[in-house]
């Protein structure tokens, strides 16, 4: 097996048998209006998000101050944990793989540390970028490679999907979900959890293509998961092609549970274990 260690092509992550649906086990608080931001003001974080705000269909907003999406944590500074720990932070669903865990751990204060939940696996990206020698890829060709590596994420790591879903059933937030640049894995855990809450497509996309406002690619590339790595001697477009949130991506994506019995509703249901109930559930919880 060839590991390529990768940020921003990073698109897949190990399954892990999906939870049963559980019973909210607490009221769940909203944030102030003073956390009414998009981008936390965080001084360590990257691509650090909030989901709040986002109209639904039927008229409803997603609520402030419960549901994250970011990139690794490992530049938070004690004024950061400071932050999440009075938003109220209490899960966190660490997509990342184990080296890059290793690479760049999270350093949680003793005190008042969210639950962190990851898996042990080894990102193999091999069927998920181009073709042939790295040194002639092309931009095109990356494209092309991270448009058809999306869909297979959704197979591939279901399980830790299910598993997000779950603990927002079971009333365990504020939850923040994060990989390593907080766009792929990421972007497609925000893209199923948005979709489930009622959010339409074109604001599922649009959060979605936050990260190349958010996200610094140059800072990504010399991280320490990705220093002295080929990912830092690529040819730019290239680079900008892996980096990017571009929207066929994630359209690639959404497309597959466009194309499944029932829509977007029956592939949730099918795949992600969520009956119209726990849909319903879901709404209650984290919709004004």
């Amino acid at each position: 097996m060839r590991i390529i260690p990768s940020a921003v092509a990073l698109a897949l992550l190990a399954s892990l048998p999906g939870s049963a649906v559980v019973a909210r086990s607490q009221p769940i608080a909203t944030a102030t209006a003073s956390a009414h931001q998009r981008l936390l003001p965080l001084q360590g974080g990257r691509n650090f998000r909030d989901l709040g705000g986002y109209a639904t269909g039927d008229g409803r907003h997603v609520k402030w101050g419960l549901l994250y999406r970011s990139g690794s944590m490992h530049g938070l500074t004690a004024a950061d944990y400071a932050e999440l720990q009075r938003r109220g932070l209490r899960v966190v669903c660490d997509l990342r793989d184990t080296r890059e865990r290793a690479a760049e751990p999270v350093d949680w204060p003793a005190q008042g540390a969210p639950r962190v939940l990851s898996d042990d696996y080894l990102l193999d990206t091999r069927d998920f970028l181009p073709a042939g020698a790295m040194k002639d890829w092309t931009a095109a060709a990356a494209q092309a490679a991270m448009t058809a590596s999306y869909p297979k994420m959704l197979v591939q790591f279901r399980g830790q999907y299910r598993r997000m879903f779950a603990e927002l059933l079971a009333g365990h937030a504020p939850l923040a979900f994060n990989c390593s640049a907080g766009k792929d894995r990421t972007g497609i855990a925000a893209a199923l959890l948005l979709t489930a809450l009622g959010v339409p497509r074109a604001t599922v996309i649009d959060d979605y293509l936050l990260t190349n406002r958010y996200l610094d690619a140059a800072k990504l590339l010399a991280s320490p998961a990705q220093a002295d790595t080929p990912w830092a001697h690529l040819p730019p477009g290239v680079t900008a092609a892996l980096a990017a949130a571009d929207r066929r991506y994630i359209e690639a994506a959404l497309a597959v549970l466009d194309r499944h019995p029932g829509g977007a509703t029956g592939w949730l249901r099918d795949e992600m274990g969520l009956s119209a109930g726990d849909i319903t559930r879901l709404r209650t919880a984290y919709l004004d």
